[in-house]
């Protein structure tokens, strides 16, 4: 958890509910991703332009890495290969390889950047851009921005649900969520929600979003299917944050054509060692 005004990184035991370790980072921290491994978390820190890189093992600062000006939001690519940063005043995607720490590259993007989202393909990356009222997509093979997807006002949040064929962004101005679909890059259903959308969330099975209504103490529940709110659930006020879903993903299917048998002492080769699993990232995670 970051802490804004404390420069810190809270992180929570989530077996006991306690604080176990308080990292430092840099100034203003704001956006926070691990890799799907587990191994790294990834801080934006707003007022240092910098992304602070926090060992999970260690829970030290291992590397801060120079993005472009205000960085907020954060994503990282299923693979784990990259971490896409959005800078608010740079108008920009800062692309950071994760072996090495460094940024690739820039990507000019629209208006004050906020939310970010990568498909779980990772060919496509999703860009909320608050004042410029749209989404801008981004083509990870080339880096280049290659559509701009008209949204409500002042688009802040963005999630792809987990099969990769929608986009859900919050528009803070507009009180209203977008549904975006990924083949066409067109926007198919404009959801009606409480006052203030900031942050969303999606399952892990993809049936439900869920958004912070920063300014009126709820958080809608939209139904994926019928893109309707199914329910309000009561927070407190300024509830904002991008929420995660924790627990086992669904339980994948283990398919294997028996070989026949082999002597002793062969050695296998692709004909014994051909299993395929439906999700290879399947299992529990915390993120």
């Amino acid at each position: 958890m970051t802490n804004y005004n404390g420069n810190t990184v809270s992180v929570i035991n989530t077996a006991t509910n306690n604080v176990t370790a308080t990292v430092n980072v840099g100034s203003h921290p704001m956006g926070v991703a691990v890799t799907p491994d587990a191994t790294k978390v990834y801080v934006t820190n707003e007022f240092s332009n910098t992304v602070s890189v926090i060992n999970t093992t260690t829970n030290q600062v291992t590397s801060n890495v120079s993005v472009g000006i205000n960085p907020l939001g954060i994503a990282v690519s299923l693979d784990g290969t990259k971490v896409y940063v959005t800078n608010y005043n740079g108008n920009t995607v800062s692309v950071i390889n994760t072996a090495t720490n460094n940024v690739t590259v820039t990507v000019p993007v629209g208006n004050n950047p906020v939310g970010v989202a990568v498909t779980p393909d990772g060919t496509k990356v999703y860009v909320a851009n608050s004042n410029s009222n749209n989404i801008s997509v981004i083509n990870t093979a080339n880096n280049t921005v290659t559509t701009s997807v008209p949204a409500g006002s002042s688009p802040y949040g963005a999630i792809v649900t987990p099969d990769g064929t929608k986009v859900y962004v919050t528009n803070y101005n507009g009180n209203t969520v977008s549904a975006i679909n990924t083949a066409t890059n067109k926007v198919t259903a404009t959801v009606p929600v409480g006052t203030s959308p900031y942050g969303v969330a999606v399952t892990p099975d993809g049936s439900n979003v869920y958004v912070a209504n920063s300014k009126s103490n709820g958080v809608s529940v939209i139904n994926t299917t019928t893109n309707t709110v199914i329910a309000t659930v009561p927070v407190e006020y300024w509830s904002i944050a991008f929420g995660k879903f924790i627990g086992d993903r669904t339980v994948p299917t283990i398919t294997w054509s028996n070989p026949t048998n082999i002597a002793y002492g062969t050695a296998l080769s692709s004909t014994q060692l051909d299993a395929i699993a439906s999700d290879p990232m399947s299992g529990p995670r915390c993120v």
